[in-house]
């Protein structure tokens, strides 16, 4: 069974065997945790997804999706990067967004992760309600086939802290 726990912080800073980048489909950095962990993480993160651009995912990586790659100068060995989807109050994108929490554990798994960081996926500035997204992520995470023994949810905020450890 896995062990949720929670953390009030920068997922920059965290040790684990894998943090997750809330990335957008280029690959490329970006705002928000992207942004952060590719400024970070330094140049080599950036370089081994410019290599996944050219050779599997051309078109980017898909919403809801997962891949990894070196976590650079981070203290953590592997950056996963899953791309979440927008919030939609006229379409709901509830599957999508709890595949980006399935696929990757199931990276973590294929790469011997135990420890894994996780933002509040998509709870940013693609603005989905963080009610809702805890709700997903901390359902769909508890409800994971894995090896991965504490996933820990690292939210910026008090706020989303507070919403967080509400829900579980």
């Amino acid at each position: 069974m896995i062990d949720i726990t929670f953390a009030l912080g920068d997922i920059t800073g965290q040790h684990a065997d894998a943090i997750v980048n809330a990335a957008n489909s280029s690959l490329l950095g970006g705002g928000g945790v992207d942004g952060a962990i590719h400024r970070k993480g330094g140049p080599e993160i950036l370089a081994e997804c410019r290599a996944l651009r050219a050779s599997h995912y051309g078109k980017g990586l898909a919403t809801g999706l997962a891949v990894a790659t070196t976590a650079g100068r981070l203290p953590a060995r592997w950056v996963i990067h899953t791309v979440g989807p927008v919030w939609s109050p006229d379409e709901d994108r509830s599957d999508l967004l709890a595949s980006c929490y399935r696929e990757s554990l199931r990276v973590a798994d294929e790469l011997g992760a135990r420890t894994v960081a996780f933002p509040a996926i998509s709870t940013g500035v693609y603005g989905w309600p963080m009610e809702d997204g805890a709700r997903i992520a901390l359902a769909t995470v508890g409800a994971a086939q894995t090896a991965v023994t504490e996933a820990r949810f690292v939210l910026f905020d008090q706020d989303a802290y507070d919403v967080f450890a509400a829900q579980a």
